[in-house]
């Protein structure tokens, strides 16, 4: 046997990617750090930068196998695009070219964010800098509402296509993401998981023997979320009461474990415990909304701007560090299996019920986003933002520039600028 097919069949052993489809360390550092610097956008641009690489330019991926990647980074809690990029770099180049490549894919924009957050979030930010953040935060709000949007049409076709009752839990759990983020944003996660796990028993509920006890035939149960939430609520308590940077840790922790539903669902985890803290105040947290939305690399990495203002740059590393390792885990624990993950019932499920949660969660976030908003002007930029964003149909890196560039004007001519 030739030594390539030796080395092949023993990754293959091992769980690595065949060495036929590797990379050089060197390519993967050098094309996933170009994508880390100019996917700007979110994860529509991120996963459209990686198909493009992967899956139409070098072929290391077929179609199938990225959409299965997709459709798995979906289902996992933290951020999808994130994890994406990771399973990539996995596939591409084994557990070593993941490591190079998550980092590649997130240090640009890190190291930006915490630039940009040492500019905007310090206790005496020059005017131009304060106008730029006020009319960049009032149409963080509108950015929002535009996320939630975009998810809401297609996850009611699919639970209305389903028939039966699925449409009135749909709308059940979205109801209930929209309250908890309106109400008890620290403690959003447990309403996610809560609704996961609630559809998950209702279309697999456990099948007992005639003694009482589960059957043989016994659906296998989402156990990770069953063990998770007991073990967060003890570190929640545990970090509340420490304070400092325990409660960040647990911030961040929730972001990057606990949180399904795409980037924006971390506004509401983030807030209550940026301003409740008094890490930051309301216009410090628009800021680093806006701040995390027009950096390149994942929006989670608002998550780092929170920790600069909880603990300087040591802090927003460590939030950085403590809210992506997640996504290294379970990828690199579970990349073999994604292609069976899309098809299975009881995961789907779970998303079926935390996915509706997390869009209520989305739009219920807009809610607080707008009450933070001190001055009138902000409410007419947006009023703009939502027509440039669901009226026009603009780019949000558009419209969050467009509404800096509105409160830099109205702070260079003498108008009111929030406290």
């Amino acid at each position: 046997m030739p030594a390539a097919d030796e080395a092949g069949r023993q990754d293959a052993q091992a769980g690595e990617p065949q060495a036929s489809y590797q990379a050089s360390l060197g390519t993967v550092l050098r094309e996933w750090g170009r994508i880390g610097c100019v996917g700007f956008g979110g994860p529509p641009a991120h996963i459209a930068l990686l198909r493009k690489l992967c899956v139409d330019r070098e072929h290391w991926l077929d179609a199938t196998e990225f959409e299965d990647a997709i459709s798995a980074c979906n289902l996992l809690p933290g951020p999808a695009s994130t994890q994406l990029a990771i399973f990539c770099a996995w596939r591409v180049r084994g557990h070593l070219g993941a490591l190079a490549g998550g980092v590649a894919f997130i240090v640009p924009g890190l190291i930006l964010i915490l630039a940009l957050a040492a500019l905007f979030l310090s206790g005496a930010p020059p005017l131009w800098v304060q106008g730029t953040g006020a009319g960049a935060g009032a149409a963080v709000a509108a950015v929002a509402v535009q996320a939630g949007f975009s998810l809401l049409l297609p996850s009611w076709t699919r639970a209305r296509k389903a028939g039966s009752w699925r449409w009135a839990r749909w709308a059940l759990y979205l109801l209930a993401g929209g309250c908890a983020a309106a109400a008890i944003g620290p403690w959003l996660v447990l309403v996610l998981l809560g609704c996961g796990l609630t559809e998950l028993a209702v279309r697999h509920p456990q099948r007992t023997g005639p003694d009482g006890t589960p059957g043989p035939s016994s659906a296998p149960r989402l156990t990770l979320p069953l063990v998770m939430a007991p073990g967060a609520a003890r570190a929640a308590g545990a970090a509340i009461a420490a304070g400092g940077l325990a409660a960040l840790a647990w911030t961040a922790f929730k972001v990057g474990a606990l949180s399904f539903g795409g980037g924006f669902v971390i506004i509401p985890l983030l807030r209550a415990d940026a301003v409740g803290h008094h890490w930051m105040t309301n216009g410090q947290f628009l800021n680093a909304v806006a701040l995390g939305q027009i950096t390149p690399g994942p929006v989670v990495q608002t998550v780092a701007a929170v920790g600069y203002a909880a603990g300087g740059v040591g802090g927003g590393l460590l939030a950085a560090l403590i809210a992506f390792s997640p996504s290294f885990v379970f990828v690199l624990g579970g990349a073999r299996y994604f292609g069976s993950l899309r098809g299975n019932s009881r995961a789907q499920a779970f998303l079926d019920g935390s996915g509706p949660a997390a869009i209520g969660a989305i739009l219920g976030s807009a809610l607080p986003l707008t009450a933070a908003l001190s001055q009138p002007w902000q409410y007419a930029v947006l009023a703009g933002a939502l027509l440039l964003l669901l009226g026009l149909r603009r780019g949000v890196v558009l419209t969050l520039l467009a509404a800096g560039v509105t409160g830099l004007i109205i702070a260079l001519a003498g108008g009111p600028l929030p406290h």
